[in-house]
């Protein structure tokens, strides 16, 4: 898995052509104001114990869907959205929001006592402010995940802005996550770029009109690709490593 040394002209747009899915087509690299980062599997290396607290969730549930369709169907999404994906469309708000308070307490109790961070990302993240860049996480996490995450990281210093899943937006593949992010950093979209490991993301990213990194704790470069994706990379200390910040020029 190859790291991206230098960055690639593919660019978030100024405003003008849109891409068939709603987006803006990718255009010359540009200065960059701030980093975007989704929270789990790019953040936390937390994906492993999402998968098993879903396994547990549809057994209480007898629900006989495979683990690997669920995350299929549901990384990205908020948690209203995850559980209408599993119980229907017609499933009530307050029951929805029910459900996935469930889920994510299974899911905290398992991973709490296995918590980590994806290699050097506290490191990374410190230094792009370190260099002037803003910070913010776009998660489709809700706001208990969002506090036991950063109650973990202890990250020092604190992002500027996170938005999550459960603040009425919609989830990624949608752009509106990000896109909300951008508006607390005051950084247009096209001077960010967002940091994913799945493919509603990196989509997400796209229709936004950012540029995109592809952490590859979940999914292979393969599956993250696309014109507006930098480097694709396993853990922060490749970009660390391959002085990707360097390369930036920031706003």
């Amino acid at each position: 898995m190859e790291c991206a040394k230098t960055l690639m002209s593919a660019a978030g747009p100024s405003h003008g052509a849109k891409a068939p899915s709603g987006g803006s087509e990718p255009r010359a690299a540009g200065s960059v104001g701030a980093f975007i980062f989704d929270m789990d599997g790019t953040m936390i290396d937390s994906m492993p114990w999402h998968a098993r607290s879903w396994g547990e969730f549809t057994r209480r549930h007898g629900l006989a869907m495979p683990v690997e369709e669920v995350l299929r169907r549901t990384t990205g999404r908020t948690g209203a959205e995850c559980m209408r994906e599993l119980f229907g469309h017609d499933l009530p708000e307050s029951r929805a929001w029910d459900l996935i308070r469930e889920k994510e307490d299974i899911y905290r109790a398992l991973y709490a006592p296995e918590f980590a961070e994806v290699g050097g990302f506290r490191a990374f993240a410190a230094q792009a402010m370190a260099r002037g860049l803003k910070v913010g996480v776009g998660t489709a996490g809700d706001r208990d995940n969002i506090a036991f995450a950063f109650g973990h990281l202890r990250m020092d210093p604190l992002p500027h802005a996170v938005v999550g899943g459960d603040e009425g937006l919609r989830g990624k593949p949608e752009p509106d996550i990000f896109l909300e992010a951008a508006r607390r950093l005051d950084v247009p979209a096209p001077g960010c770029i967002v940091f994913e490991d799945a493919p509603f993301g990196i989509e997400a990213a796209r229709r936004a009109g950012m540029r995109a990194v592809a952490v590859c704790t979940t999914h292979t470069p393969q599956q993250l690709h696309g014109p507006h994706v930098l480097a694709s990379v396993r853990n922060y200390h490749e970009l660390l490593d391959n002085d990707f910040l360097e390369t930036l020029h920031v706003a």
